[in-house]
């Protein structure tokens, strides 16, 4: 990736806590901007489609989008919605709205848009995330023209699944920026 290419951290429901790999990126990586989708606890789609919108409008260049949970769905809203087009997407453990699991706090993230994106992406899945299965994982995947990594088990891929720094999901970044 050039040095030049504006890097937008995404975070999903609750903004990534300071332990969250997406945090601690941020730090390794200053010129990084976490974007403020607001309402991290109770978010609307639309208002985070917008919140995206301004934030890729802002960049001097296309910007590579880092998306964690949540956050995925609302690239997959915003790509449907949005002319703009970024340089890539690197998607983690992507949730199931339809699961049991997904946070009824969370509107208008249904339905998920199931068609190919303008840009790159990766999607990243655990083997035993409890917000979304491998399979759904990879359906979106394959509907979103992106590639697929399976990680095996690895929970939600956050700290609370003891993937503080992750540096596995680091180098996945740079092979596929790559």
């Amino acid at each position: 990736m050039s040095v030049d290419t504006p890097v937008l951290v995404l975070p999903g429901l609750g903004n990534s806590g300071p332990r969250h790999w997406q945090t601690l990126w941020g730090l390794r990586q200053p010129t990084w901007q976490r974007v403020n989708l607001r309402d991290w606890d109770s978010p609307a789609c639309d208002d985070w489609v917008r919140a995206l919108n301004v934030a890729v409008k802002a960049c001097p260049s296309p910007p590579l989008l880092v998306a964690h949970s949540l956050a995925c769905l609302l690239v997959a809203h915003w790509a449907h919605r949005s002319a703009l087009v970024p340089k890539g997407a690197f998607l983690v453990a992507v949730p199931d709205p339809q699961s049991a699991s997904f946070p009824a706090t969370a509107h208008g993230f249904v339905p998920v848009p199931m068609e190919p994106f303008a840009f790159r992406t990766l999607v990243v899945a655990s083997a035993n995330d409890s917000f979304g299965s491998l399979a759904h994982a990879k359906q979106c995947a394959i509907a979103w023209g992106s590639s697929f990594v399976d990680i095996g088990h690895a929970g939600h891929i956050n700290a609370d699944s003891g993937h503080g720094e992750w540096e596995e999901g680091y180098a996945l970044l740079q092979q596929f920026l790559g």
